[in-house]
């Protein structure tokens, strides 16, 4: 059972940077994908980057590109998303997730393929 704890989230000011943590147990040894999704009030979850725990291949959601930068760590224990050049529309709930390779379409990027979800941490960006 993959748990996911994520850290990190707060108030900026537009142009201002973050750095969240995933800190993810039970999957050590196993070909995943963690990722980082945001949900913002009305909208559906979005895909904003994943990584592969054995490859460390990545992929980002149009929107993100170019700004944020998904990393982890050398014991793959913990997943950091970097937030730069934030802007008012990033504010969102941001969740970390994991999912098997086996059947998650990375590049796609969607919620419904990740099993394990954390709970969540609120990044809000004021202009």
């Amino acid at each position: 059972q993959v748990q996911l704890v994520e850290s990190g989230g707060g108030s900026v000011q537009a142009g201002g940077s973050l750095r969240l943590s995933c800190a993810a147990s039970g999957h050590s040894g196993g070909n995943y994908w963690l990722a980082w999704f945001r949900q913002s009030p009305g909208k559906e979850r979005e895909g904003v980057a994943t990584i592969n725990t054995i490859t460390g291949s990545t992929y980002y959601g149009d929107s993100v590109k170019g700004r944020f930068t998904i990393s982890q760590d050398d014991a793959y224990n913990t997943v950091y998303l970097q937030l730069s050049s934030l802007e008012p529309d990033d504010t969102a709930v941001y969740y970390c997730a994991a999912g098997s390779a086996e059947w998650v379409r990375a590049w796609l990027l969607l919620a419904k393929e990740f099993g394990y979800w954390g709970q969540g941490t609120q990044v809000t960006v004021s202009s």
